[in-house]
């Protein structure tokens, strides 16, 4: 039902009406990365309405997918909102697999974030097992490491032929497929496991011509870069080939949409905060009405920008659609305390009454729910509309990387287009017709009452309730980790934080190297209470280790190096072995028996390459292998000592593709053992050092182990500052 809020006319907010002559917001350099034409673009809101769109460009293309993804899920049903009639399978997998066998020439390739651990229970387990061992050659998977400590891929954008591409917040993966009803109890809303999930809104945008080749030029360069491999751009198919989803009708025509990034510094290259400068400068050019959607609002610098806006546009009014609450105990504690702040400020700044925060919520009968928000949108008066990835929080700005297009109106028609996808949200949200939430708005002149009461068919927005006092933590610095504006390791980001206490977390000592500390001592720590608290402590102590090899005579150093060669070939961590092996032995003869371990285990695994060939290696670990080869791609002992000093890979795999590469076998091992040495002499200190520890913890063995991770730290940062000036010389 459609329950009527008392209209009043208010021409103070009719829709701001810039002409032709109006510049251009967008400037490449600062806020866009380009600034390009797009012949048809449409909004695409929620997963099914994408996933259908997508799975019909990807029938029709010709030559390549190319995927970036936060999150890329084989078990992903890549339906629309009714079942495909195409003959191939539902899920993203096997799909991909039926195509590229449907289609010999095809190239599908995935670049997928080399997730945190701490996201690894969200995930598909062993995603290169499911997307690269169980699909043909054509399809490749790239897991991209490339990001600074405590950073993240955040980018998903879809090439087709490099003529038609899709970007936005959805990720091609599991829990994100919803239909634009959002149903409390849709029957078809089910994870892989058949279990159901709440309701889930979300945005992406499809574009072509110039703005999807910008798209695959960002995606050859993500790729180069994970890869060490130079695509070229896809040969250009037939003139009349249109890989655009035929159902899908285009939003604006001939439009001017610029492409903005975040790109954290990395290796030397500048940081890239054009996400964050646009966010700036379109709310600096709002007149009358801003409409977000957004899963997370604690950035400060663009909460102090609303405010300074609003104070001098008092006509200016804010709609903002998010998540109800954030339910996760990270969440809640930091993005959840980051948006009461944000909201605190608004309200201390006298704006309370020109800014709502608002939900969806959804009721069918007695089945009730609230909607969860992940779309990342922003439509500023007639003028901008932006779909991206990047969500209102520090990270979005400076740490993670992200992609956001913005339509920039030029023209009446842009506009009124600009203005029919904001009703259309608002729309889904409330349950009535776009027609009826424009009329509404033109009859109350503002878009706060408008939205006031607006509800049908059990949709509504409801107002968020968050209070004005963030929960506080345990954990001090938790709030920074979770929300830096810059990589943690950059030791920047604090001052941003010091600027306006009622956006920012509360201030404190720079906590990195505290962090750092912590991390050093946390596995003594546990180790030590797992000793003290537990049984395990008489199977394992060092005595009884040590007891357990030399009881055997001349095998317990057999069985030693035996250890290093098998699990050699699982990829075990060789640093943990070197580790064990000085507790069990004692620095010496524990260093000579880790020596010889690690040694043969290298030799063993070169063997192992040299037997596969680098092209069945690329199939199975994947292109980011190349990374590796062009590191080990040289002869000779300085060479080889170097790779081993500046460590490209794991230990297994760096064996594997110099086998592979045919580097001469004496150079491989005598470069081998003059780079593992220092490190194995210092991790055997350490190691005896543990088990001084583990027998008797008192405070100057823990000094003394504590003086060892500090002379190994300063000794592995001098040898490895020696070797990059002699591998530049």
């Amino acid at each position: 039902m459609l329950t009527e809020a008392p209209p009043r006319a208010r021409p103070r907010t009719a829709p701001a009406a810039p002409g032709p002559e109006t510049p251009s917001i967008l400037r490449p350099g600062r806020n866009v990365w380009r600034a390009t034409r797009a012949p048809r673009a449409a909004v695409l809101p929620d997963g099914a309405a994408y996933f259908g769109a997508v799975r019909a460009a990807m029938l029709a293309a010709q030559a390549t997918i190319h995927v970036v993804g936060w999150d890329i899920d084989s078990r992903t049903r890549l339906v629309g909102d009714t079942l495909p009639e195409d003959g191939l399978p539902e899920e993203l997998g096997p799909f991909l697999a039926a195509l590229a066998e449907r289609r010999p020439g095809l190239s599908v390739k995935l670049l997928l974030w080399d997730y945190s651990v701490l996201y690894a229970l969200e995930r598909e387990p062993l995603p290169a097992l499911h997307l690269r061992w169980n699909t043909p050659d054509a399809v490749e998977l790239c897991l991209d490491d490339r990001t600074p400590f405590g950073a993240s891929h955040h980018q998903k954008v879809v090439v087709i032929d490099g003529k038609v591409a899709f970007a936005g917040g959805l990720d091609l993966t599991i829990r994100r497929w919803d239909r634009s009803a959002h149903h409390p109890a849709d029957p078809d809303r089910l994870d892989p496991a058949g279990k159901p999930y709440p309701p889930f809104h979300d945005v992406q945008m499809v574009v072509d011509g110039e703005a999807a080749a910008a798209l695959e030029d960002l995606f050859q360069a993500r790729w180069n870069a994970a890869c060490a491999e130079c695509l070229d751009r896809p040969a250009p198919p037939a003139s009349d080939h249109d890989p655009w989803p035929p159902a899908i009708t285009p939003d604006f025509r001939d439009a001017t949409l610029g492409i903005a990034r975040t790109m954290p510094a990395l290796a030397g290259a500048p940081e890239v905060r054009e996400v964050e400068s646009l966010y700036l400068d379109t709310i600096g050019g709002a007149e009358r009405t801003i409409y977000i959607e957004n899963q997370f609002l604690t950035c400060g610098r663009v909460a102090r920008a609303l405010i300074a806006r609003m104070k001098a546009r008092r006509a200016l009014e804010a709609l903002i659609v998010v998540p109800k609450t954030h339910h996760t105990w990270l969440e809640h504690r930091t993005m959840l305390a980051g948006r009461i702040r944000f909201m605190r400020a608004i309200r201390r700044a006298g704006l309370a009454d020109r800014v709502r925060l608002v939900f969806p919520h959804v009721r069918d009968g007695e089945a009730e729910s609230e909607v969860m928000v992940h779309a990342k949108v922003m439509a500023v008066d007639d003028r901008f509309l932006r779909v991206g990835s990047s969500n209102i929080c520090n990270r979005s700005m400076g740490t993670d990387t992200e992609c956001d297009l913005l339509v920039e109106a030029r023209d009446a028609e842009g506009r009124a287009a600009v203005l029919r996808a904001r009703d259309r949200l608002i729309a889904e949200h409330t349950g009535v017709a776009p027609d009826a939430v424009s009329a509404r708005i033109r009859a109350t002149g503002s878009l706060l009452q408008a939205v006031n009461g607006l509800s049908a068919t059990g949709k509504s927005l409801q107002d968020v309730k968050d209070g004005d006092r963030p929960a506080r933590s345990l954990l001090p610095g938790i709030e920074r980790a979770a929300d830096p504006r810059r990589p943690m390791q950059s030791g920047e980001f604090l001052s941003d934080y010091l600027v306006h206490p009622d956006v920012a977390p509360p201030s404190g000592r720079p906590w990195p190297l505290l962090a750092r500390a912590a991390l050093l001592l946390l596995p003594v720590a546990l180790l030590l209470l797992l000793w003290k608290l537990t049984p395990i402590a008489g199977m394992l102590t060092p005595e009884a280790m040590r007891g357990a090899l030399t009881d055997r005579g001349h095998w317990g150093p057999a069985l030693s190096v035996g250890l290093f060669l098998l699990l050699g070939f699982v990829a075990f961590p060789v640093n943990v072995l070197i580790l064990g092996t000085a507790a069990a032995f004692g620095t010496w003869p524990g260093l000579a028996y880790a020596a010889i371990g690690a040694l043969v285990s290298a030799a063993a695994t070169y063997g192992l390459g040299r037997k596969l060939g680098p092209d069945l290696l690329r199939r199975v670990l994947g292109p980011r292998i190349n990374r590796v080869s062009q590191a080990v791609n040289r002869n000779g002992i300085l060479a080889v000592t170097t790779i081993r000093m500046l460590p490209v890979a794991p230990f297994t795999l760096v064996n594997l593709v110099a086998g592979a590469m045919k580097i001469r076998f004496p150079d491989y091992m005598i470069g081998t053992a003059l780079g593992l040495l220092p490190g194995i002499a210092l991790l055997s200190l350490v190691g005896e050092s543990l088990s001084r520890i583990l027998e008797n913890p008192t405070p100057r063995n823990i000094g003394i182990l504590t003086g060892v991770l500090v002379a190994w730290a300063l000794v592995t940062w001098g040898l490895q500052k020696l070797f990059r000036r002699l591998r530049h010389e």
